[in-house]
């Protein structure tokens, strides 16, 4: 009971009292069985226009049909393999690895666990957060179907029809998944993250002969039916959840009224589809562009949505307001300064759940600049890479390419104060540096984290997510503080740990300051941590780079009342022991010896490899610890 009053103390406290009675009212919907009569299993055939029709007076898309797009065709070994390993059985999952799907598209069963979803259960009743059943998103990747685009992008650049397999897949999954029945119908931003793919092949299939009337009615039929349950249960993204859900569901329903249009309720679901749309993004990215879910990848998904929006607003001569544009181009300003110049990577900083939705081009999951690039031209009509290789995305979404580019520089001192995030760069080094409130939901304990890249390399950085529902160990690894280059109070989070997502007692920043001298950069950040233990705790970090000497001085101190002992935790790569040497010592000036531990570092959303930790332990309130490059022989 304590337990259960105490949920709802801190529930209330972070997500207010609207959260809480939709929660109540939501259960209750539940429970009583409404929502079997909201989301009605096979519900009657629509018939909305026919393929002649549709041919004739479809809405604009990004381009009518195949025949339209007319960029240089690129033929490239990973998009072969990729479309071998596709003939052969085999699909790739996260941008990631390959799993073997010989069996034909079994859209119900988990390939990792190996649990078979029924059929005939309701999506009310799903469970999706089940240990024995295992991580539901392996279920739910393939039915995204971002696949689609792979086979898409193979169709265009080896100019080999794929349309068979395309509409085979959508055909077959629509047979197999009942309306509003199975794991395929749990969330509605995989149902619209599906319905942004097959509109996709739609269009550049447009006049394939594979389209046929009687399938063409199938797949129309389909799109009705998800549309209607995206829009049926919108408000659960748009109040329980508030993240990049509702972004994606608000802009399909937007997208879904635009190039629908037939649709009885179409214009209905484009002017609030439009409306929360972009309520959604004035609400979630922060004025200095940065994201309320304080992780690099998702705010690239909503980098990859506003670039959808823009673009197929243009096309249909539509706009949005322009505090939606100023938002986009601050968070392109914010990810472009973080951004390595080398590799195109971000740190593998917050929640990383694999996902790049719509992936036009050959470049490294890893590389944010193919979709920075894309939303940059939109709003700027001007590359901002010289690269060509980032280029790719843009020429599906933009017939009327330029070559011009803006050759950028990137910013030697990085503040974006209101998200927490503060950097510098110096020749070979980059630094990221986090520091923040949280005035939305955290999904990590990693307040103060610092990551230090050289040469285009990571070589002090996050461990990663690896996955949402793993193992209770591993779970307090990657979303706990110990996965982070930040300092611990005893084996304690900075923060206490909730329910699935949930954290208690949030970290909140106290101040930051970040400035460049002749001889040297200086950050300070100070955070109101370990709240669960005492509300007196703070911890103060205090970062310098000495330019001359190129070493980085680390001092950490917390102040405590406990016995527990203080840890700071460094996750380095190989490539740190290569170019790098650490020391540490108290701040009494007693050398503290390293301990190494066993950890794990995930590049990907669900793999993860063994890796060293470096952590020093003091009984005292301060580590001092100096890192500089090992002399080069």
């Amino acid at each position: 009971m304590i337990k259960k009053i105490k949920l709802v103390y801190h529930v209330l406290k972070n997500m207010g009292l609207r959260y809480i009675i939709f929660r109540i009212k939501y259960e209750i919907n539940l429970k009583s069985g409404l929502f079997l009569y909201l989301f009605p299993k096979n519900p009657p055939n629509i018939s909305a226009i026919s393929l002649e029709e549709w041919r004739k007076e479809s809405s604009f898309f990004f381009f009518n049909a195949k025949n339209e797009l007319k960029f240089q065709k690129v033929r490239n070994d990973k998009l072969d393999k990729y479309y071998h390993d596709f003939k052969s059985g085999k699909l790739e999952y996260f941008n990631n690895f390959t799993v073997d799907v010989t069996k034909g598209y079994d859209w119900l069963k988990n390939p990792k666990s190996g649990f078979e979803n029924n059929i005939e259960t309701h999506w009310t009743k799903i469970n999706d957060f089940s240990i024995d059943e295992g991580d539901i998103k392996f279920v739910w990747e393939k039915s995204r179907f971002s696949f689609l685009i792979a086979l898409i992008r193979y169709d265009y650049h080896f100019q080999i029809d794929c349309s068979a397999d395309v509409f085979h897949a959508i055909e077959d999954w629509i047979d197999k998944n009942p309306t509003n029945m199975g794991p395929n119908y749990k969330c509605s931003q995989e149902i619209s993250i599906r319905l942004l793919n097959w509109t996709f092949a739609l269009y550049y299939y447009k006049f394939s002969e594979q389209l046929t009337s009687k399938r063409f009615s199938k797949i129309i039929n389909s799109i009705y039916w998800q549309l209607k349950h995206v829009r049926t249960n919108i408000n659960f993204s748009r109040i329980a959840v508030r993240n990049n859900h509702a972004i994606t569901e608000t802009l399909m329903l937007y997208l879904g009224g635009t190039i629908f249009s037939f649709f009885k309720e179409a214009a209905e679901w484009k002017k609030v589809g439009k409306k929360w749309f972009e309520e959604e993004i004035i609400y979630q990215v922060y004025d200095d562009g940065s994201y309320l879910l304080y992780s690099m990848n998702y705010q690239r998904i909503i980098v990859q949505q506003l670039t959808w929006a823009f673009y197929l607003a243009d096309a249909n001569r539509d706009k949005f307001q322009p505090i939606i544009y100023e938002k986009a181009k601050k968070m392109i300003d914010f990810l472009y300064n973080f951004q390595d110049e080398n590799t195109g990577f971000l740190p593998n900083y917050g929640a990383n759940d694999g996902t790049l939705l719509f992936k036009l081009n050959n470049n490294n999951f890893r590389d944010f600049s193919p979709q920075l690039n894309a939303l940059h031209y939109n709003l700027y009509k001007k590359h901002l890479y010289e690269d060509l290789n980032t280029r790719e995305d843009l020429h599906w979404y933009d017939k009327n390419v330029g070559s011009e580019s803006v050759n950028l520089k990137r910013n030697s001192l990085m503040k974006y104060e209101e998200g927490g995030y503060y950097g510098f760069r110096f020749d070979k080094i980059k630094t990221f540096i986090r520091c923040g409130n949280h005035k939305n939901r955290p999904i990590q304990a990693d307040n103060l984290h610092f990551d230090l890249w050289f040469e285009g390399k990571n070589i002090l950085r996050d461990a990663g997510t690896f996955q949402y529902n793993t193992s209770e160990d591993m779970t307090k690894f990657f979303n706990g503080t110990v996965s982070h280059n930040t300092a611990m109070l005893g084996d304690f989070d900075q923060m206490e740990k909730g329910p699935r997502f949930i954290w208690y007692n949030w970290t909140q920043k106290k101040s930051a300051f970040l400035h460049e001298k002749i001889d040297y950069f200086e950050f300070n950040g100070v955070i109101k941590a370990y709240l669960h233990l005492s509300k007196t705790i703070s911890y103060i970090r205090n970062i310098k780079y000495y330019k001359t000497t190129h070493h980085f001085e680390i001092i950490d101190t917390i102040n405590h009342n406990t016995d527990l002992l203080i840890h700071q935790i460094w996750n380095p790569s190989n490539d740190f022991f290569d170019n790098f040497e650490i020391i540490s010592a108290e701040e009494n000036g007693k050398p503290i010896n390293p301990i190494y531990k066993n950890g794990w570092f995930s590049d990907l959303y669900g793999s993860k490899e063994p890796t060293k930790q470096i952590v020093f332990s003091t009984k005292n309130r301060t580590i001092k610890t100096i890192i500089k490059a090992k002399k080069q022989k």
